[in-house]
C-alpha cells in the first residue's frame, strides 16, 4: 500500500504497538500512571486508557489514548494532563496526545491491579 487508508485490514491489530524497547518507554509509562480519571480511583494507564506510546529516535513522544466514554466530563482536559505529566521528563523533546474512540474502551482493557482496586477481582 502506498497511501494511507482508513479501511481496516483483516487480522490487523486494532491498536498500533508501543515503542516498548525505547529507553524512555518505562519513564513515560510511569508519568501516565500519575494521571487519574477524576471519577475512578485508578490511574489512566492501569485503566487501559493509554493505547499506544510511540517514541521516535529524536525522543518525540506520541500518545494515543481514549476515555471510558465519549461523554466523559474531562474529555477536553485529559490529553493536556497527560502531556503535562510527560513533557518535563528528562530526554523528552516533544509530546503529542491524541484521543481516539476506536476501539472503544472496555473493562477488559484494565490491568489486574485496576480490577482489584475497583473490586472486580
Amino acid at each position: 500500500m502506498t497511501s494511507q487508508t482508513t479501511e481496516k485490514l483483516e487480522g490487523a491489530p486494532l491498536i498500533r504497538p508501543s515503542s516498548t524497547d525505547h529507553p524512555l518507554y518505562e519513564t513515560v509509562v510511569e508519568a501516565c500512571r500519575s494521571v487519574y480519571d477524576p471519577e475512578i480511583p485508578v490511574n489512566i494507564y492501569d485503566l487501559g486508557l493509554v493505547y499506544t506510546i510511540d517514541i521516535n529516535g529524536e525522543n518525540d513522544v506520541s500518545i494515543l489514548m481514549t476515555l471510558t466514554a465519549p461523554g466523559c466530563p474531562v474529555a477536553g482536559e485529559m490529553p493536556g494532563w497527560v502531556a503535562e505529566a510527560v513533557e518535563p521528563l528528562p530526554g523528552v523533546r516533544t509530546v503529542a496526545v491524541e484521543l481516539t474512540w476506536e476501539p472503544p474502551w472496555g473493562m477488559e482493557m484494565m490491568s489486574d491491579e485496576a480490577r482489584l482496586e475497583l473490586g472486580f477481582m
